[in-house]
């Protein structure tokens, strides 16, 4: 598992939604980016800033924050505690 260092957060994003609430189906190319996803690991913070984020918290982040890392053909989102927007 990947451990994040300082104040980095790890997290599994949400999938992009494939259905609009009108019942029509997103084609891939005109999906968004999610900017929502869950808590998997956090670092340990740092001495002038401790960490507010939780394993298991679920976020909602910037558009374009953070590092996307493929492990295991499975996609992770590493970014800075600064970065989340809110917790839901």
């Amino acid at each position: 598992m990947i451990k994040p260092l300082a104040d980095r957060v790890l997290i599994e994003p949400q999938e992009a939604q494939t259905k609009t609430a009108g019942g029509l189906y997103i084609p891939d190319t005109a999906k968004e980016k999610p900017q929502q996803g869950k808590v998997l690991a956090t670092g340990p913070g740092k001495a002038d800033e401790p960490m507010e984020v939780k394993a298991g918290d679920v976020v909602l982040y910037g558009k374009y924050a953070g590092t996307e890392v493929t492990v295991e053909n499975k996609k992770y989102l590493i970014v800075k505690q600064s970065d989340i927007l809110a917790i839901l």
